[in-house]
């Protein structure tokens, strides 16, 4: 396999281009988002229209098809290019990438597991949105079951040619504006993952709707609700794959398959936080402390920083050859826990060494003060698309049944 460390020269623009966007437009705006619980959608609008020029341009210079799974990212472009972009959005406001209108977390299990009809009926809204901004979901995690999904307890049964869902979803990064929501439910709990079936489960389907909007610690510009469903009922044409393909463990292992592409994301996410929060320690001790002055308590703070930032770097070289694999179609389920778990550790890491060096005005709540906020927002990247410890299961696991691999 051949190991590159360096970003073409377009992937350096396309870097640079979002890193400006970022420092001039988007960061100076994130504490009011914050505030106000969401971000403007004449601000959406105007991403979306930028999304959709990034990718026409990034489809049309690399002569590439999406089927082959490179666009796979948030952003409708190839893995390692999204993650480029997601770090530098989350260096400048982490709601952002989340708000993003598309299909979101939902896209992939409906490219993936689809029928043809399936993915034109789903994916084809996201093509024309001057309209109105639309969004997919991805309605997985319950009251009782997150990152043990096979504990999820929502139930499905077959009435002639519907299926009837019954069950609560919470957490859902957008499921109260999305279009619709992929669904995980189960025939019979007693059957594990064998008896998990995956639905499309569209706005407006009698028996759906959506309950509470959480009020989090962070990220509260981006909309997290949960999901109720009473005897909702779908058609047998909403099951995501069609019947025949969950015969064996393949069509609901394939929805699965969602977390090796986006588990990178939430890691690049992760480290765009924490290289925020490490680089305002950084400036802060340039201006705050005497450089010349040989103090045992400064060289002391250096090596903290400097420890800071070799853990970021490695993350962040993980978390690219992750997205590498990906686009190159290497089987990467270790990469990218190797990756999650990585990257939120050691932007929590950053979060807390800068808060702890910065002293009092590293917690102060006031204007163009984010070392607060980012603090605030950290923690969920150790939890959310499977938390810490279950990274470190699953490449343990990997580890052992593959030691070869590593």
């Amino acid at each position: 396999m051949t190991i590159e460390f360096s970003l073409s020269k377009k992937q350096e623009f396309l870097r640079d281009s979002i890193q400006n966007l970022t420092k001039f437009v988007i960061r100076p705006q994130s504490l009011a988002w914050d505030k106000a619980h969401g971000i403007p959608e004449t601000f959406l609008r105007q991403m979306a229209t930028l999304n959709t020029s990034m990718t026409s341009s990034t489809k049309k210079e690399s002569g590439e098809k999406e089927e082959r799974g490179e666009s796979t990212g948030n952003f409708g472009m190839k893995n390692l290019d999204t993650l480029l972009v997601t770090e530098e959005l989350a260096w400048g406001d982490a709601a952002l990438p989340l708000c993003m209108p598309g299909p979101g977390l939902g896209g992939p299990p409906v490219r993936g597991t689809g029928t043809p009809e399936q993915k034109k009926r789903y994916l084809g809204i996201f093509e024309d949105m001057s309209e109105s901004l639309k969004y997919g979901a991805y309605a997985l995690t319950e009251p009782g079951a997150g990152s043990d999904v096979a504990g999820i307890r929502t139930s499905c049964r077959k009435e002639g040619n519907d299926w009837v869902l019954n069950g609560r979803k919470c957490y859902i990064t957008n499921g109260a504006r999305a279009s619709w929501n992929v669904v995980f439910a189960t025939i019979d709990p007693s059957l594990g993952r064998a008896g998990h079936r995956a639905f499309v489960v569209e706005k407006g389907t009698n028996g759906f709707s959506v309950g509470r909007i959480e009020e989090k610690m962070g990220l509260r510009a981006s909309e997290t609700a949960e999901l109720v469903l009473e005897d909702c009922r779908v058609s047998e044409d909403c099951l995501l794959g069609g019947e025949a393909s969950y015969q064996s463990k393949e069509g609901f292992m394939t929805a699965m398959k969602t977390f090796d592409n986006t588990r990178p994301i939430v890691a690049a996410m992760a480290i765009g936080i924490g290289r925020a929060a490490y680089e305002y320690a950084r400036d802060f001790v340039k201006e705050n402390y005497a450089l010349t002055r040989h103090v045992p308590r400064v060289a002391a703070i250096y090596e903290r920083l400097a420890k800071v930032g070799r853990n970021l770097s490695a993350a962040r070289l993980v978390t690219w050859r992750a997205g590498w694999m990906a686009d190159h179609g290497i089987a990467n389920a270790k990469e990218a826990s190797m990756s999650k778990a990585l990257g939120g550790q050691a932007a929590i890491a950053a979060c807390i060494e800068a808060i702890e060096i910065c002293g009092v005005e590293g917690t102060l709540q006031k204007d163009h003060q984010l070392l607060e906020k980012w603090f605030r927002d950290i923690k969920v990247y150790d939890i959310f698309e499977g938390t810490g410890q279950i990274q470190r299961i699953v490449i343990s696991k990997r580890l052992i049944t593959n030691l070869k691999s590593f």
